[in-house]
């Protein structure tokens, strides 16, 4: 009899944790990050994944964000996490992240000359408001000057917004990883793994995770940890929004009452009620 499971979603942090960040499947990294950086061939040969355990079975400890760590074979450092929910202060907190995993190389006395090329991949679920502009679905970023000059390609950020990814292949090895990301329909995805090997092993590893009592359990865990703190920030915009809603409307109706308005008249022109505005006198 045919399973019928419903597969995980690639988008939920751990599932990608356990599929790009497992040091078992290396040839799966190795073919996503060739998609998506242009770096040399050989830098591939040997991938090493830096703490690639998950630290907590279930959500509400520190760690809130499942990202994936690699040192390649010349010890180039490149980060990848993938964002569901929009982040305040995005460019500050990458920002951050980027010069911690560049001063986090180099010990007490030790030279300039050893450190190694961090590259950042922000995979997210949403249209990055500063580049609202722009159809393309994939950004590369590095330190230039306005008219393009290059003063170091030595710190990359590359940004991939899944909302941007045309329906229809555009004939490229980054297309299809991003529809394994993006998509959960298991016949889309039958028709991804027949492209490569290193996609169609990591359906079968999809496959495999959402069969597993266990890890479908914290997954499922994790995502409504996270649905119940965006409703939690969402709720207190709100209350936010009211509040300050009602200040400006009490302090309109202070004013009115000093011009001596009548208090039905303040009442309708504030929605506030007539003996709230009493109260006020």
């Amino acid at each position: 009899m045919e399973d019928k499971t419903k597969l995980l979603s690639v988008k939920l942090d751990l599932v990608f944790k356990l599929i790009f960040g497992d040091q078992r499947n290396t040839d799966i990294l190795a073919s996503f990050l060739k998609s998506v950086l242009d770096i040399p061939e050989e830098e591939y040969e040997r991938i090493t994944i830096i703490d690639p355990f998950v630290k907590a079975d279930y959500p509400g400890d520190k760690y809130g964000i499942l990202d994936v760590k690699i040192h390649t074979k010349s010890g180039r450092v490149i980060h990848t996490e993938i964002q569901v929910n929009p982040i305040e202060e995005m460019d500050e907190r990458t920002l951050y992240y980027q010069s911690k995993l560049v001063t986090e190389q180099l010990g007490i006395g030790q030279n300039y000359s050893l450190i190694k090329k961090v590259v950042s991949i922000i995979i997210t679920d949403y249209a990055i408001a500063q580049l609202s502009e722009s159809d393309r679905y994939h950004h590369q970023f590095r330190y230039r000057t306005g008219d393009g000059v290059e003063i170091t390609d030595m710190v990359e950020l590359n940004t991939l917004e899944l909302p941007k990814l045309p329906r229809e292949a555009d004939k490229t090895e980054l297309w299809n990883w991003m529809r394994f990301i993006q998509s959960n329909d298991e016949e889309e995805l039958r028709m991804l793994a027949a492209t490569s090997p290193e996609l169609r092993k990591a359906v079968v590893v999809l496959k495999e995770l959402s069969t597993d009592e266990r890890t479908r359990m914290i997954a499922e865990a994790r995502e409504k940890a996270r649905r119940d703190e965006a409703s939690r920030i969402n709720s207190a915009v709100k209350r936010g929004r009211e509040e300050g809603q009602r200040e400006k409307a009490i302090a309109v109706a202070r004013k009115l009452l000093g011009l001596n308005m009548p208090i039905d008249e303040i009442a309708e022109a504030t929605d506030l009620s007539c003996e709230e505005i009493k109260a006020l006198g």
